[in-house]
């Protein structure tokens, strides 16, 4: 009996250590690549082409500070931070809303219009770009911040909206029925019985905005001319064009473009694994 339970105990060790094993090698699979970009970030670019995968010899930390004013780093993180904040809140108050009349209020044109709304996520962003510029250009929108976010809250919606139905129809209808007749109106319902209860799901659709916007690039590229309106991702790509030559400063500017992602995971990193993973189960 015990030779039986010394072999099961070691087959269990050889198991655990295999498994973080695994898990090691992966997670150093995933970290290299930063670690190489902040480390190739310190270099000048004759020590980069020199020396690509050493540590720098001198730390050259005036690639930060020539990145950070060349391209003109603090008004486009500004710019970011306003277009994902505006878009990630309307998204969800415009989503839900829309989801809780989808899901909770009867009428004749609800699958029609859930319908045209939900067909948005079957439309991708190079098949829209062109007469989306026509639109915004034709109503006078064009090259202002208003143009731009009116299509990212419209791009956002569909998944919204879907994530959101799905999810209060899982609400029982008993609650919405009983706060009817108790004279509550369906705005009251709304706020106080359906926004707390979606709260997890409505965690994973801000969780998809705030990337999906934060990250965006070829649609504010096209719908802006001036640098005032431009976001991060548009100053990040300058250096790739003229400037790069000069590994060091690109590298530095890739750096500044994955900080506030960076800091929004570590910030919020419970409620992201718990909002997807209650939004995949409810949602």
């Amino acid at each position: 009996m015990n030779d039986i339970k010394d072999t099961k105990s070691v087959s269990a060790r050889i198991n655990i250590f295999f498994t973080y094993a695994v898990m090691v090698f992966f997670t150093l699979m995933a970290a290299y690549p930063l670690l190489w970009l902040v480390m190739n970030s310190f270099k000048t670019t004759t020590e980069f082409q020199m020396n690509k995968l050493g540590l720098p010899k001198e730390w050259v930390m005036v690639n930060y500070q020539d990145a950070w004013i060349r391209g003109k780093f603090p008004r486009l993180i500004l710019n970011s931070f306003i277009y994902t904040g505006i878009t990630t809140i309307a998204t969800l108050v415009f989503s839900f809303m829309a989801g809780f009349a989808f899901a909770k209020i009867p009428n004749k044109a609800t699958k029609f219009l859930h319908g045209t709304f939900v067909i948005g996520l079957l439309l991708t962003l190079q098949s829209i770009m062109v007469p989306l510029f026509l639109i915004i250009n034709w109503v006078g929108l064009y090259n202002t911040s208003l143009g731009v976010l009116i299509p990212y809250i419209g791009i956002a919606m569909p998944m919204g909206i879907y994530l959101g139905t799905e999810f209060i129809k899982a609400i029982p209808d008993a609650l919405v029925e009983s706060a009817r007749i108790d004279g509550a109106t369906y705005l009251k319902i709304f706020i106080s019985i359906i926004v707390p209860m979606a709260a997890p799901v409505g965690v994973t659709v801000a969780i998809m905005t705030v990337t999906g916007t934060w990250n965006e690039f070829m649609l504010i590229n096209i719908l802006t001319s001036s640098d005032a309106l431009k976001s991060l991702p548009v100053g990040v790509q300058k250096f790739a064009g003229a400037l790069s030559s000069d590994f060091g400063k690109q590298f530095a500017a890739l750096v500044i473009g994955l900080v506030p992602m960076l800091v929004f995971y570590l910030a919020f990193r419970k409620e992201i694994t718990k909002g997807v993973a209650a939004g995949a189960v409810k949602g």
